[in-house]
């Protein structure tokens, strides 16, 4: 049985889906970009500023459903240009405790909803 997690803590959806879905104990996050959950305008002053607001989005979901970044088992990360890895990993590192990071992959795409320059999805487990 699948329980439907939205916050408005965090963007509404943008299309037909949902923020997270809570299967189990394993939570599925749909992929965050830098919208503003309450303008729904796009944060994009810097590649640290987009990520941080990435990750701010996560961290509502993630609470949405009891849970915290200590829970996420794996992390995808597709980005717009390799050469921005180093500052958003950079940022990325700051909500993790290194000894306990969860699996990662980190994707170019050729783009992204809204041709922002990174999207995260996450799966957690409570």
């Amino acid at each position: 049985m699948k329980k439907i997690i939205n916050t408005p803590k965090a963007p509404a959806p943008i299309g037909p889906y949902n923020q997270a879905v809570l299967t189990g104990n394993t939570l599925y996050t749909s992929g965050q970009i830098a919208l503003n959950p309450i303008t729904m305008g796009l944060v994009m002053d810097s590649i640290e500023v987009e990520t941080h607001q990435v990750m701010k989005n996560l961290k509502a979901v993630l609470e949405a459903a009891d849970m915290t970044f200590e829970n996420v088992i794996k992390s995808s990360i597709f980005i717009s240009d390799m050469n921005n890895f180093s500052k958003i990993n950079a940022v990325y590192a700051e909500y993790f405790n290194e000894d306990t990071a969860p699996a990662r992959e980190t994707v170019e795409v050729a783009n992204l909803p809204k041709f922002v320059n990174v999207e995260i999805s996450m799966i957690a487990v409570g």
